[in-house]
């Protein structure tokens, strides 16, 4: 891995609601580094995807210091690619047009890009397709693409295959590494299953909720591609299991505390 490219120091979020405050995030210290895949996992609401959104510079509202390639990230902006829970694609474009979005594919740097990520994405054939003749994993990969053409700095996903099948889900899985090991885009993917964390990612980042805090990091040292069935693939999701079943422990503890 290359060098630090995104630095999280001290990163604490609350929210107002009910006339009162609720922190989110609390004292968050994280650096990713150039072509990391680091999966983020933890229990609902533990603010995965509020620090998902924070990175993307799409919430502003926190206090700390979040710095890409040593620069405070102030907004959205092409460097950060964001793929959400769904496609969220264009209805009344096709799927090349979909991934140009807003460039022409008139331009023959924009055309060629576009080829490029349809076959990275493994859509050929479906270039004038419709988001409505997609399948879900289809959709997300149009997606992917969009997110890739402007060559973003890092990848953020929210729980993108969240709502796939379990085969088409597992396909998807390994199109991203596919495109991860092809591009080198670092990566960080947020997900509520520990399989997937552990089979992508090259970190695994657990937080715990109430408030959101990073309970434990874990470098995968399992060279890819990974079998989910091989020995130290188990050991090492039994030692994130493990991590939950700690982190449900002391959120059951401090739930009591006070009744």
């Amino acid at each position: 891995m290359g060098a630090t490219l995104l630095a999280i120091k001290d990163l604490n979020k609350s929210f107002r609601t009910d006339n009162k405050f609720v922190q989110a995030l609390h004292h968050i210290e994280l650096d990713v580094r150039e072509g990391d895949f680091v999966t983020v996992i933890g229990p609902s609401g533990c603010g995965k995807s509020t620090l998902l959104r924070i990175v993307a510079g799409l919430d502003t509202g926190f206090q700390g210091s979040v710095l890409l390639e040593g620069e405070p990230i102030a907004g959205p902006g092409i460097d950060k690619g964001f793929i959400f829970q769904e496609p969220r694609l264009f209805p009344w474009l096709t799927v090349e047009k979909n991934i140009a979005a807003d460039l022409s594919l008139r331009d023959a740097g924009v055309r060629r890009k576009v080829d490029e990520l349809i076959e990275l994405v493994r859509l050929q054939g479906f270039e004038k397709a419709y988001p409505k003749e997609l399948s879900g994993g289809m959709a997300q990969r149009v997606s992917i693409a969009r997110a890739l053409l402007r060559n973003p700095k890092i990848l953020l996903l929210d729980e993108p295959f969240g709502a796939l099948d379990a085969f088409t889900r597992a396909h998807m899985q390994e199109v991203l590494l596919d495109i991860w090991k092809r591009n080198g885009t670092t990566m960080i993917f947020v997900t509520h299953d520990i399989d997937e964390a552990v089979f992508l990612g090259s970190q695994i980042v657990i937080l715990k909720p109430r408030p959101g805090e990073i309970r434990g990091r874990i470098k995968v040292e399992l060279p890819y591609p990974r079998k989910k069935s091989s020995t130290a693939f188990q050991e090492l999701r039994y030692k994130v299991l493990s991590e939950f079943e700690r982190i449900e422990e002391l959120s059951w503890g401090e739930s009591g505390a006070g009744i």
